[in-house]
């Protein structure tokens, strides 16, 4: 019996659509699979990132609950000791021009020496939202006797715990409780519009000096600009030569979003969960995630706009633009029942409302930088839109949930499971066979949906 016949000969859901789309996800994540993680895509992103093996280990654990875990794992091990769980994790058997930046640009074990890089493996110096705890929360509740029996939990509950600390002490670069992002790259939504007027203080690197091989499997109309790419490169090198040390570092980019730290909430309400199954005091936690839900709302919070906005530290102004960052703070059980009112309507309303999909867009539909194929300017992602759709299940709002979740199967399975899609004409963008959007299917799939709420 194959590994894929193995994985399949379980209940599976009645409809033929789902059985077709269980069949392939699981043949995505069984094709993207190296032995010990998940690549995005064997394409455009052959190492590990950081908040795709946490989304890969959500979806992976209805498959394998061992292979979820030990998706998780492998990420934990590279983790820094200043807690930073860096954003790529490399794979010394890949080429180093497979991708840029490459080892040889982060030079982690050099340069990150003082804040505690391992020497192996090599890995970027910045970071990616904080799902992590979440995702392993998920995965051991799908075999609670299968973790117990490896001590999952209690081996990374101590990382998540030294991951959250440094985001909540060192990353506070504002002083009030949120944790910033110092590059584009961090908060997952690369060439968001939402950075534009920050980035217009970086000086971009010159062209001559990187080649950039995301441009030999994406089309230039679907990535980021070369100027935004010089910039994103200048930034990080920067950091670099600073030792990726936070407040050594000049940040001539540094915002608090919204949806970074509504997912540092969740995920301090899953290690709360975490604790509470090992016998450990979780009130840490719980009161962290209150303060954290606090502040997001005192600071990021748009009345008029109706959702959140990022803020950027260097004149703290809330940032102009609208995007699906300001929607997923739905995530947070806590939130004021007037605001959950405010993000649905939003989400319902003209900006965010796709002619072509359920799923949402990554800009305001109506916003003066609307692009509907530039990467993070438009094009609807599947991962924000599981985000969303866990939201919504969590304030009671299920009719909306439902329909994001259909939508998603459905484009899922005819896109191929694309990277994104356009929301002008449903047609899916960006790599194919991509580990996250199959393992967020399997999840909408088979996950109970009453699972974020108890």
């Amino acid at each position: 019996m194959t590994l894929l016949e193995g994985l399949l000969d379980r209940p599976t859901p009645a409809a033929p659509r789902d059985l077709t789309l269980r069949r392939g996800a699981a043949r995505v994540l069984i094709g993207n699979w190296t032995g010990a993680s998940t690549v995005p895509s064997r394409t455009l992103y052959p190492h590990q990132w950081s908040w795709d093996s946490a989304f890969v280990a959500i979806g992976q654990r209805h498959l394998s609950a061992r292979r979820a875990q030990r998706e998780l794992e492998s990420l934990l091990a590279a983790q820094w000791g200043d807690g930073r769980i860096p954003h790529i994790v490399f794979n010394p058997a890949v080429a180093a021009g497979a991708y840029f930046p490459s080892p040889d640009f982060w030079r982690s074990s050099r340069a990150g020496r003082t804040a505690g890089a391992p020497p192996a493996p090599q890995t970027s110096g910045i970071v990616q939202p904080p799902v992590h705890a979440l995702a392993a929360w998920l995965v051991h509740r799908a075999d609670p006797a299968e973790s117990r029996r490896r001590g999952f939990l209690a081996r990374v509950h101590p990382r998540l715990t030294a991951w959250h600390d440094y985001l909540l002490t060192r990353r506070d670069l504002g002083g009030r409780g949120l944790a910033a992002v110092v590059h584009p790259w961090e908060p997952g939504m690369d060439n968001s519009p939402c950075w534009d007027r920050a980035l217009t203080r970086v000086e971009p690197a010159a062209p001559g000096t990187f080649r950039r091989a995301d441009l030999d499997h994406g089309h230039p109309a679907d990535r980021p600009t070369d100027l935004d790419y010089g910039r994103y490169v200048r930034l990080a090198a920067d950091y670099r030569e600073a030792g990726y040390d936070d407040r050594a570092a000049r940040h001539a980019f540094a915002l608090e979003d919204p949806s970074f730290n509504a997912l540092l909430i969740t995920s301090e309400l899953a290690l709360a969960a975490v604790s509470r199954e090992l016998g450990r005091p979780h009130e840490r936690h719980t009161l962290r995630a209150g303060l954290l839900t606090r502040a997001l709302v005192e600071r990021l919070w748009d009345e008029e706009a109706g959702l959140f906005r990022a803020r950027d530290l260097h004149d703290g102004t809330l940032v102009e633009e609208d995007s699906v960052s300001g929607l997923i703070p739905l995530l947070v059980p806590h939130l004021p029942e007037d605001l959950v009112r405010r993000l649905r309507a939003t989400l319902r309303g003209p900006r965010f409302t796709a002619p072509a999909t359920e799923l949402v867009p990554s800009y305001d539909l109506t916003g003066h930088a609307f692009d509907q194929h530039r990467y993070w300017r438009g094009p609807a992602w599947f991962n924000t839109a599981w985000l969303i759709h866990q939201g919504l299940r969590t304030h009671g709002l299920d009719q909306d949930a439902e329909r994001i979740r259909e939508g998603f199967l459905d484009q899922a399975q005819r896109s191929g499971f694309a990277e994104y899609i356009d929301p002008a004409t449903g047609a899916g963008r960006g790599a194919r066979h991509f580990s996250w959007t199959a393992a967020l299917a399997l999840d909408l799939l088979c996950a109970d949906p009453e699972e974020l709420r108890t």
